[in-house]
């Protein structure tokens, strides 16, 4: 199994955003460093809590502070923009991190950045799907691209640059209540990055996928299906429920609730939602092994995925925050990957062998003991 991270990312209106896009970098080379697999980065223009406008260039900069993580869009709110545009910076992007770039896209993640733009909620899932049937044609071939859309026109287009990642940088498509992500994730080879929020049927979810990509004559793998969780990690329950309860709850009614208008899923108060959101098994907040029995729980029940991430927030706090991250790397990447396996066994062998070594340890200590009274009786 594969880790990362998803950020919207979520923020305090109340503190410096400056500040606050520098932590998100800070998390991202922490993770890095820490062996995650992957990071994937929103795009979003209004509500005050998630201010990353253009997730190319944050993900430019976090390319230079780190090494191996791959770095995802997540994603290009295509309906907002030209399709040549997007393809021309997701390329660029693949050459300059030499292949370390998932393309995730989307129609846009809050309906206020559309109404900002004059674009009628009910387009905006069809408008993205046709651009990403025109990107995919630009990435996938030199041949001239004519096409237009509402407020775009292509003309023999071509791309100059060709991806460096062939055919293309992966894609992946987040879904959270809809059909239409995980239905085009099937129909494109798309990654769906599933947000679970706690009342979503996973394995539902997925046979979406499954089903529309047998009707594109395409065969949809697990491995390449993404859950995404609200997580906490400390070293006790008690101590992660305290420490993201007054960040929890505000975020749950103060951002969802009332800047989303989506309805809490929980009754609250806010100073319960926390407690309220991980009884339901929507959030984990705990300890490690509390994430490892809530992993392979959500394995049983979908038929399993290939990588969990992680739905980034800062309910705790900056060194709360990474420190979670740590534990995370430290305790459950290593349990559900099977990098404990050897150590497990070759302890359960010298357990084993433990009695029976010491007193062949003792016996050859008298040995020794004696062979030196010997030579100092000859001396």
């Amino acid at each position: 199994m594969r880790f990362g991270a998803f950020l919207a990312p979520f923020h305090d209106p109340r503190e410096n955003p400056t500040l606050a896009l520098e932590r998100d970098l800070d998390l991202i080379c922490h993770m890095d460093r820490l062996g995650f697999d992957e990071v994937w980065v929103g795009e979003h223009h209004s509500t005050g809590w998630e201010y990353i406008s253009s997730p190319e260039i944050f993900l430019a900069v976090a390319a230079e502070r780190t090494r191996r993580i791959r770095l995802g869009t997540g994603a290009v709110s295509l309906t907002y923009h030209h399709p040549l545009m997007v393809a021309d910076r997701i390329v660029l992007l693949d050459h300059l991190t030499r292949g370390r770039v998932n393309f995730g896209v989307g129609p846009g993640g809050h309906l206020s950045d559309a109404a900002m733009l004059g674009i009628p909620p009910a387009e905006i899932r069809d408008r993205m799907e046709h651009a990403l049937d025109v990107i995919l044609r630009l990435l996938t071939t030199t041949e001239p691209v004519t096409a237009s859309g509402p407020g775009w026109e292509l003309h023999d287009a071509v791309l100059q640059l060709r991806p460096y990642q062939r055919p293309h940088p992966p894609l992946g498509i987040p879904s959270l209540e809809s059909p239409f992500g995980m239905a085009l994730a099937g129909r494109v080879g798309a990654a769906p990055l599933s947000l679970f929020f706690g009342a979503a049927d996973l394995a539902a979810q997925w046979d979406i996928t499954e089903e529309a990509a047998a009707r594109a004559g395409r065969t949809a793998s697990r491995d390449d299906w993404r859950v995404v969780v609200p997580v906490h990690l400390a070293e006790t329950r008690e101590q992660a429920v305290e420490e993201v309860r007054a960040g929890g709850g505000e975020w749950m009614f103060e951002y969802v609730q009332a800047l989303t208008g989506r309805p809490a899923p929980v009754p609250g108060p806010k100073d319960i939602a926390v407690d309220q959101m991980v009884e339901a098994g929507s959030w984990v907040v705990g300890t490690p092994d509390d994430l490892v029995a809530f992993i392979r729980g959500l394995q049983e029940r979908t038929g399993g995925f290939g990588t969990f991430l992680c739905w980034g927030h800062e309910w705790a706090g900056p060194e709360a925050t990474l420190r979670s991250y740590d534990l995370l790397a430290r305790f459950v990447m290593p349990e559900m990957q099977g990098s404990l396996e050897g150590l497990r066994a070759s302890g359960d062998v010298a357990r084993a062998k433990a009695t029976a070594l010491h007193q062949q340890r003792v016996a050859g200590v008298e040995v020794a003991r004696e062979r030196n009274a010997r030579d100092r009786g000859d001396r």
